[in-house]
């Protein structure tokens, strides 16, 4: 080998340097550094404390989907027509008195064939009542309409 005077020149090994073509050979790659991340670990839960986080979370869930399924029912039921007349009066908007039965007179028996007749409390002697369904409209009311709010602050 020739001797030369760049610093190069010292670092040449002899053992690459000759002439006969060698063999491929894989070297070892170096082993990769760890670098310092931070690490999430799972955390260890019991059985019990899954159930518990899960009924929450769906608590929550249900919480804010009923009130929010109830308005959007409200409103569209709002922006439909509704025809259909009341079950209970036939769409008549009265009920008959079920304590005189329509005539407006209850008729007691008192006893020994003795018999006294007076005007109905219930209806006032009128024989109908206002539906108590319909309100008197003779219109069957959408489910969501027939709850009453009372503020009772």
């Amino acid at each position: 080998m020739a001797t030369s005077s760049s610093p190069l020149a010292a670092l040449h090994s002899s053992s690459f340097a000759s002439s006969t073509p060698s063999l491929p050979c894989k070297l070892a790659a170096p082993p990769r550094r760890r670098r310092p991340y931070t690490r999430i670990r799972a955390i260890d839960l019991d059985q019990n404390t899954i159930v518990a986080i899960s009924v929450g979370v769906v608590s929550i869930a249900v919480g804010i989907g009923v009130p929010v399924f109830y308005e959007t029912q409200i409103d569209n039921a709002s922006k439909r027509e509704n025809t259909q007349p009341c079950f209970p009066c036939s769409g008549s908007g009265a009920q008959v008195c079920r304590f005189c039965a329509g005539k407006g007179i209850v008729t007691v028996v008192l006893g020994a064939g003795e018999t006294e007749e007076s005007k109905c409390v219930n209806c006032d002697g009128i024989g109908s009542l206002t539906c108590t369904t319909c309100q008197g409209s003779g219109i069957q009311p959408r489910y969501l309409d027939r709850r009453e709010f009372k503020d009772d602050d």
